[in-house]
């Protein structure tokens, strides 16, 4: 009976002991589960407290990087366990970022510049893919970001996301206008000038020394005091008019040169034209001594600047009645979208805490304060199309003009374009080429056609596809 007694126990204890392992094994599984979703210590997986240490580096002035120093406060304290060491690179960001990478001291996430740095190492495949982490992320999508602030190796391979987007606008002295008795530039897209009626309206802007203008006889073009609008020879700046006569860098299909072709000539000639035939733009030589927008249309240097809308900041500061309109319209109304981007190295060791400081950075309260003063924009959908959300970046302040609203957040959402940069592989290349020629251009020793035809055959071997296409 003793024996029968003792084998019960020890079967009891066998059965309680198998018990015990497979919760333990259903209970591993679970905190296993937990942690691809959400990193360790946060409140799906407070069990686990892992101290784990991330390093990122940003560029930029002290304020663009008080925002980072924000949104890693606000990290900090939703996930305690987690310390981000911040390292602000002031200046030679890409040199020093590369180098380094190439002595193996890489940080777990980095501000990455799409025109420069970011697609050479995404192309040493450097970085993580996150369309990985925004396909299984409740939080986040492609349709929760504002349009072309993804940016892509290859489709379906996301190397970095915009923090801030940033388009363009026609920014404009109202004191200028009223005294000239002209109707301003329109802030509504359905009503954008025609690139006729942009250059009817500088001609009338641009005044000599005399007090004559651009459309008076006896106008004296190397006389000038007041231009009617300054056209940047930078690429963001012309980009918009390609686009807008529906133009491109490169073909459709990523095999030719883009910018010889008539639609692309036609927007570079009119631009050149503004400089060299009406004179009513600074060439680059007369642009030396132009100074920032927010000074020059203060000062009257110039009535109009074709700018992007971070020149909202200075403008505010600089008190005095500036607003914006929507640039004018060769074809389609189009703004190009530029912005930097935050990527995640692949030797990371703690990728999905990488990824939840990267949603911090993207989230715009962490930047609020450089949003509300004019230098960013949101990159979240809803800070646009939700009436409260966008009241706190748009009413009431010195950065929002009365046209802005239309001018520059209407477009951004329905008529943004991917900067080239973004899309165009081996862009810097061919830039190289390209921009010695363009300066013929901008200085009326070229047509946009002869300049554009006498680089094509150079051009096209560096020609190596788009990065939209897949291959």
């Amino acid at each position: 009976m003793m024996l029968r007694q003792r084998k019960s126990i020890f079967t009891v204890m066998a059965l309680v002991l198998m018990l015990a392992a497979v919760l333990s094994a259903c209970s591993k599984s679970g905190s296993e589960s937990s942690n691809t979703s959400a990193p360790s210590g946060s409140s799906g997986n407070s069990g686990a407290k892992e101290k784990i240490t991330l390093r990122m580096t940003v560029w930029g002035s002290p304020e663009e990087v008080a925002p980072y120093k924000k949104a890693i406060q606000r990290f900090e304290d939703k996930f305690p366990n987690i310390k981000v060491e911040l390292q602000h690179i002031a200046a030679d960001y890409d040199t020093k970022l590369t180098t380094m990478v190439a002595g193996n001291d890489v940080p777990d996430i980095a501000m990455m510049e799409s025109g420069t740095i970011a697609f050479p190492l995404a192309e040493q495949g450097k970085f993580y893919n996150l369309q990985e982490f925004l396909d299984r992320d409740s939080d986040i999508s492609p349709d929760t970001l504002v349009p072309n602030i993804i940016y892509s190796l290859e489709p379906g391979n996301v190397i970095g996301i915009g923090p801030g987007p940033e388009s363009f606008g026609l920014f404009y002295n109202e004191d200028i206008f009223k005294e000239a008795g002209i109707a301003p530039p329109p802030s509504n897209v359905a009503d954008a000038w025609t690139w006729d009626e942009f250059v009817e309206t500088a001609k009338k802007l641009t005044v000599d020394t005399n007090g004559k203008t651009a459309a008076d006889p006896g106008f004296d073009p190397k006389k000038i005091k007041q231009y009617g609008v300054n056209a940047s020879t930078w690429w963001g700046v012309y980009s918009n008019f390609i686009y807008s006569n529906g133009g491109d860098f490169i073909s459709a299909d990523g095999k030719s040169f883009g910018l010889n072709q008539p639609e692309a000539v036609e927007a570079i000639q009119k631009i050149s034209d503004l400089m060299n035939v009406y004179h009513v733009s600074p060439s680059p030589v007369q642009s030396k001594n132009i100074p920032a927008t927010n000074v020059a249309l203060q000062t009257k240097k110039v009535a109009m600047t074709i700018d992007g809308q971070w020149a909202s900041a200075g403008l505010a500061q600089s008190k005095f009645n500036f607003n914006v309109g929507v640039m004018p319209v060769l074809k389609e109304p189009v703004t190009t979208v530029v912005c930097a981007m935050f990527s995640i190295f692949k030797s990371t060791e703690h990728p999905q805490e990488a990824w939840e400081l990267m949603k911090a950075l993207i989230d715009p309260e962490a930047s609020i304060d450089m949003i509300t003063a004019g230098t960013w924009m949101p990159s979240l959908k809803d800070w646009y199309t939700d009436p409260a959300l966008l009241a706190k970046w748009t009413e009431n302040l010195d950065s929002r003009p009365s046209g802005y609203k239309e001018a520059i957040v209407d477009v951004i959402l329905t008529k943004g374009h991917q900067t080239p940069t973004g899309y165009v592989k081996n862009f810097n290349n061919i830039m190289d080429i390209v921009n010695p020629a363009l300066d013929k251009v901008w200085l009326g020793q070229q047509s946009a056609q002869e300049a554009m035809d006498s680089i094509a055959a150079k051009v096209q071997a560096q020609i190596k596809g788009r990065r939209d296409i897949k291959e």
